[in-house]
């Protein structure tokens, strides 16, 4: 017998059997096909076998979350850890397959860890033009008896060219104001309300306001290395515009998409795994309906533990 949910507990873990309605929304690509024909769609297969049939030139946005270069089971599907130089070789055969796909003003954001971040940074530097690496702050992670446990992760951030898309006044931060400052008695920078005081902030590189999706959160996944919405919204209003379309080659159990979704972009999503189709599949309908990220609302993206502070004072005025 399975073992029951908690009923604060909203992980999706609904088995394929359970959810064939939605594998069947995704989509095959066997032939070269057109952008009709993928656009907000999830593709069931390989990216490898799936990217040369896609159309040329239509992506304004990639987002990849590659298998990091660690022994890591996919529902089944392992990825095993291997040297430097062949972690180097894979990268550089899926973006080689990438870069026709991309429209000459594209952005490209890759995540890895501290291990595979260098081979990541030296395939991008010889196709990219590299504008930065952002390093967020995740909560969850097991402690090492005999290493520093690791808390942190990398997204390398490139672009086709030096003409891009960078929205920076989409992606300031709402921070709690600790020493205040004013100028003739009033908020310098600064808005004061009844819940405290707050200052939206321009992002830096370094992410400390992401929670990792958790078992209470409606979006979390049994996907084992989930990237959260809020983290994702980021990368998307900084780097498209409405209507754009993104791109994610390994998409998981569909963060991607469904954020892009929410926030009025298009999206492409391939996924090899048939499991996690069904929970992007899934996600993607619950987004008809519930377009909340959680961290982000009235157009910042709040410090942990202050959004629902700020909620409280407006509910009771």
């Amino acid at each position: 017998m399975p073992k029951e949910k908690a009923g604060r507990n909203k992980t999706i873990d609904i088995t394929v059997e359970e959810g064939q309605q939605y594998l069947d929304r995704s989509i095959r690509v066997e032939v070269p096909t057109t952008i009709d024909h993928i656009i907000d769609k999830t593709i069931h297969g390989d990216c490898f076998e799936v990217m040369p049939l896609l159309p040329i030139g239509f992506v304004d946005l990639l987002i990849a979350d590659p298998p990091y270069n660690l022994d890591k089971n996919f529902n089944g599907k392992k990825f095993k850890k291997t040297t430097d130089e062949l972690y180097i070789e894979y990268t550089d055969a899926w973006i080689q397959k990438i870069i026709p796909l991309l429209k000459p003003n594209a952005s490209i954001y890759v995540c890895c860890d501290w291990q595979s971040s260098s081979a990541i940074g030296s395939v991008l530097k010889k196709y990219f033009v590299i504008q930065n690496r952002i390093t967020w702050q995740r909560e969850k992670g097991r402690g090492a008896l005999s290493n520093w446990k690791n808390g942190m992760e990398d997204i390398w951030f490139a672009t086709n060219s030096k003409s891009y898309t960078f929205n920076v006044e989409d992606v300031k931060i709402r921070r709690k104001v600790i020493a205040p400052y004013k100028v003739d008695g009033k908020p310098k920078d600064w808005e004061e309300t009844e819940s405290g005081n707050f200052r939206n902030t321009y992002p830096s590189n370094f992410w400390d306001d992401i929670s990792i999706p958790y078992w209470s959160m409606p979006e979390n996944t049994a996907h084992p290395t989930q990237k959260s919405e809020k983290l994702l919204a980021k990368l998307i209003l900084a780097s498209s515009n409405s209507g754009d379309i993104l791109l994610d080659p390994f998409l998981g159990s569909g963060s991607t998409s469904v954020t892009a979704k929410k926030l009025g972009r298009h999206y492409v999503g391939i996924e090899i795994n048939d499991q996690y189709c069904v929970w992007a599949e899934k996600r993607l309908e619950m987004a008809e309906t519930d377009t909340v990220i959680q961290g982000y609302a009235d157009g910042v993206f709040w410090e942990r533990n202050t959004a629902n502070l700020q909620k409280r004072t407006n509910d009771n005025m």
